[in-house]
């Protein structure tokens, strides 16, 4: 028995990582993105504080950080892993394919959606992959059930052989809440892997038996959910006369029990659904027969809805009632639900509120790179050098390099490679040779972009690859990667993996590593790579490296200012430059540098074409 020895208010990761060490899991692994980043480190922090034998490690990417976990499910051990939504785009192969596998330990399967979205390229609805794979799915609506969650999730792995895949949802990850902490199981159970051909080798003869089995699985866990997970699907009966019947599936359930105390409604009944899939098609079914009027609020696809045998009274994603796309807000819900109750939606606090802000007149500012970052002079050096260029380009914080108009294109992770190679095939067909110049991150080009890079070797591509080496994966929080050699725990160091060296094992011949910060040599660098592409047809690298600002807590300081008699007000520095210290006033249309968010790293020196910023010296001449 855990006895409970305190309570804390935790972050909603947090709470799960604290839930992944208290119910024994040994292995846990993962690859950062937001909302997930956070899960890893926690894990890694409560295993110490509680003293257990959890091995703990960031993957080379999603897929990788998968299989990782599911080998050690083989020998008995409990084990995780942690991912964003579109990370399970990336491990899908192993996460189909392991499903028909009877697993021995306890195999959770953490999935962090992004509905609205927020900070991702989609916000696509990791549950249908769970219907897809035929895995069960478990979708909290706080963090404090996200924990049970958590350790029911193992159980019923177990229980069933199967992985479990726990879905919240940025709204879940980011919240804090009082939660209850516990000693962690410790299951002491030694690693024993018993080889059976039939049980791990997906050949197609051996999915004739394992599909049937996994259908079977399917229905004993739905059986289970119905029955036994009524903590997790119940109802909240109306006071009187129900005028209308929601059901709500994770986080939208706690928005809509918000929206009912702010209302004081005592007419509305509720279905809280926890276990999406298998569906518990009974209870809702019961549910919707004993309402005319029911609304679905689910995040962000149909996915309940798609599973209901008689949706003709459900107003839902699927024909169109609830928005087929974007966050379901209280804002939105409480729209949702006066609509259906055929009432005038009267939000006077909100609309006082919304006044407020608009009265402040705040001036929006799009996402741009921070003061000092690398990036930013290594873009300006790509468009300097080839300023008709193709940038094809990744997912990481180099995505905002569109605001300096050298990001035509992003689409996932490593795909400014292979979109090089597209580029340049394309052109190939007429005839034509036009300068394709890639960015991709150092962590991004271990997580996916080697393919891509001996893909363009193999068929002689002619390209240039900038490699944007800032010695961290600093979009998602600043975690390590191959490249640094460092690992999550501090003392557990891993072996450097040189980005020079796996260049040229891919079997690139022209490699530059250049100080991102000197425009002049960058510019140089990119002329000579992109000759030496067009001569050989085949890729050449250059990488820009360094530190990322949020690394560097001691470097040179260089303050700088602009001369007025120098600017002609041209904000060439302002549209091609694109550094938050650097601003316009247009009242006497010069430049000027904003000293509240300058860092004085000194590169604003050698992007203006009329020589106005010059470095301040010791006497402040």
């Amino acid at each position: 028995m855990r006895m409970a020895t305190e309570r804390a208010v935790l972050l909603g990761n947090e709470a799960i990582a604290r839930a992944v060490v208290e119910a024994g899991c040994e292995v846990a692994c993962a690859y950062p993105g937001t909302p997930s980043s956070e899960i890893l480190p926690a894990i890694a922090k409560f295993a110490d504080l509680l003293d257990t034998k959890t091995v703990v490690e960031w993957g080379t990417n999603e897929k990788v950080a998968y299989e990782v976990a599911i080998s050690a499910s083989f020998t008995g051990k409990r084990s995780c892993v942690a991912m964003k939504h579109v990370g399970l785009n990336v491990a899908a192969d192993p996460f189909m394919s392991a499903a028909q596998f009877d697993i021995e330990g306890g195999m959770l399967l953490i999935v962090a959606d992004d509905p609205g979205p927020h900070s991702s390229q989609t916000e696509q609805d990791s549950r249908l992959f769970g219907l897809f794979a035929k895995v069960p799915v478990l979708d909290p609506s706080s963090a404090r059930e996200a924990m049970e969650m958590v350790k029911d999730g193992f159980e019923l792995s177990e229980r069933h052989k199967i992985p479990v895949m726990l879905r919240p949802t940025v709204r879940v990850d980011h919240c804090r809440q009082d939660v209850e902490l516990n000693d962690p199981l410790r299951l002491e159970r030694p690693a024993k892997f018993v080889k059976d051909v039939k049980r791990w080798v997906c050949l197609p003869a051996h999915v004739k038996t394992t599909h049937p089995k996994l259908n079977q699985k399917m229905d004993a866990v739905r059986e289970e959910f119905t029955k036994n997970f009524s903590k997790y699907n119940f109802e909240v009966a109306a006071q009187e006369k129900p005028k209308l019947g929601i059901i709500a599936g994770g986080i939208s359930f706690a928005v809509v029990m918000d929206l009912l105390a702010k209302l004081g409604r005592k007419d509305i009944s509720v279905l809280k659904i926890g276990t999406p899939h298998p569906l518990p098609v009974d209870l809702v079914n019961d549910f919707i027969a004993r309402h005319e009027n029911v609304l679905l609020l689910e995040e962000t696809y149909p996915v309940i809805e798609l599973q209901i045998t008689d949706r003709r009274n459900v107003k839902g994603r699927w024909n169109g009632y609830v928005p087929r796309a974007g966050e379901l807000t209280p804002e939105v819900v409480e729209e949702l639900v006066c609509k259906a109750l055929g009432e005038t939606c009267t939000r006077d606090a909100d609309e006082d509120l919304k006044k407020a802000i608009e009265e402040l007149k705040i001036t929006p500012k799009p996402p741009m790179l921070c003061p000092g970052c690398p990036h930013r002079a290594s873009f300006f050096a790509i468009r300097k050098a080839f300023p008709d260029g193709i940038y094809p380009s990744d997912i990481g914080c180099y995505t905002l390099g569109v605001n300096q108009k050298t990001v035509d294109t992003s689409i996932c992770m490593g795909a400014s490679v292979t979109q090089s190679s597209g580029f340049y095939l394309a052109h190939k067909v007429d005839g034509q040779l036009r300068p394709v110049v890639a960015t991709i991150g150092d962590s991004t080009f271990f997580h996916m972009g080697l393919p891509g890079l001996v893909n363009g070797v193999y068929n002689k591509h002619a390209f240039v690859l900038a490699i944007l080496d800032n010695h961290v994966t600093a979009m998602t929080g600043g975690q390590p990667h191959p490249g640094t050699g460092q690992k999550l725990r501090k003392g557990d160091s891993g072996r450097i993996v040189p980005i020079e060296r796996a260049v040229k094992g891919c079997g690139v011949e022209f490699v530059k590593r250049v100080e991102a910060y000197d425009i002049d040599e960058g510019v140089k660098a990119l002329k000579e790579a992109w000759e030496y592409a067009k001569d050989h047809k085949e890729p050449a690298v250059v990488i820009f490296g360094h530190p990322c600002m949020l690394l560097r807590q001691e470097q040179p300081k260089v303050p700088v200012r602009v001369e007025d008699e120098t600017c002609v007000g041209c904000k060439f520095c302002i549209n091609f430059f694109n550094c938050p210290g650097l601003v316009f006033d247009e009242s006497s249309k010069k430049a000027y540098v904003d000293e509240r968010f300058c860092v004085k790293c000194g590169v604003c020196v050698n992007v203006c074409p009329h020589g106005a910023i010059q470095v301040i010296s010791e006497e402040g001449k």
